[in-house]
């Protein structure tokens, strides 16, 4: 078996409601990383690309959080509706989705303007 082009790190992780981070799969049924699934095996991409669920992958206040490899490009805020675009720009014309790439400056930081903006009063 080939190696994978891609793999695609599709958060699932799950806090209360309450939690001022947010949460990246609220209703815990992995609808985010089956859609992908779906997409990629409608496309006859399922020996190339590789949809996997992952725990938390830190960037709560953006989810939910999908981190596309080997690029690393990192989306937030991703819906359902957004998986076919993601996979026919992204993974097939090798282009980024722009308006749902998280800028670099906003990863793994706690200064980000999208954090200050849900931090709790």
């Amino acid at each position: 078996m080939p190696k994978f082009e891609h793999h695609i790190f599709i958060c699932t992780n799950q806090r209360p409601a309450e939690n001022p981070r947010g949460c990246c799969d609220p209703a815990g049924l992995g609808s985010l990383q089956l859609a992908f699934k779906k997409e990629l095996s409608s496309r006859g991409l399922k020996a190339a690309v590789r949809a996997n669920k992952a725990g938390c992958l830190d960037q709560c206040e953006h989810g939910p959080t999908v981190v596309v490899y080997p690029e690393a490009v990192w989306y937030g805020g991703v819906k359902p509706e957004d998986v076919a675009e993601i996979v026919e720009s992204h993974i097939l014309d090798q282009t980024p989705v722009t308006r749902l790439r998280l800028a670099d400056e906003c990863l793994n930081t706690q200064d980000c303007a999208h954090k200050q903006a849900r931090k709790p009063e």
